[in-house]
């Protein structure tokens, strides 16, 4: 596979920007959503404030520098790893990147964030009050625009090499 020839550094790059590029058009389109519907959607703002454990008293989400940059942080560290991931799939021989392949990545990895989200919720001592039955399908179909957009700047960023 003429791929492994590419040097271990610029797979590290490839890697790093395939997942900020997937997780900044996730971010956005996840705030295209709140500002289109009025429905609570910042993907990042809602793991914060869960990280931080900082939901403000009446159940809202936190509006501390904190919480914003950590789960800041947080989402595009997941997004990193995610890429990671898939790279590494790619790597053993398991599919290839590609649109059907983006597709499938993004089914299971909003899968995987589903169980996450349920789970993270379920166990939190103080959660914020976010609409669940909205939230977690905007979520999930979040992933597959992850997905998609993360395979698209890991082909376009392998042929710039």
């Amino acid at each position: 596979m003429g791929q492994q020839l590419i040097p271990a550094n610029e797979w590290i790059k490839i890697i790093v920007l395939s997942g900020i590029i997937g997780t900044a058009v996730m971010t956005l389109s996840m705030y295209c959503l709140t500002f289109l519907t009025t429905k609570v959607m910042p993907v990042a703002r809602v793991l914060g404030t869960m990280i931080t454990c900082q939901t403000t008293d009446d159940g809202h989400l936190s509006d501390s520098r904190i919480a914003i940059a950590v789960g800041i942080l947080a989402h595009y560290a997941v997004g990193i790893f995610f890429a990671y991931c898939y790279h590494v799939l790619w790597m053993f021989g398991v599919g290839e990147p590609g649109f059907w392949n983006g597709l499938l990545l993004g089914l299971l990895s909003g899968t995987f964030a589903v169980i996450f989200w349920f789970t993270f919720v379920a166990v939190h001592p103080f959660p914020p009050k976010i609409d669940l039955k909205d939230y977690i399908p905007a979520l999930f179909l979040g992933h597959f625009i992850f997905a998609s957009t993360a395979v698209v700047a890991y082909i376009f960023l392998i042929g710039k090499i």
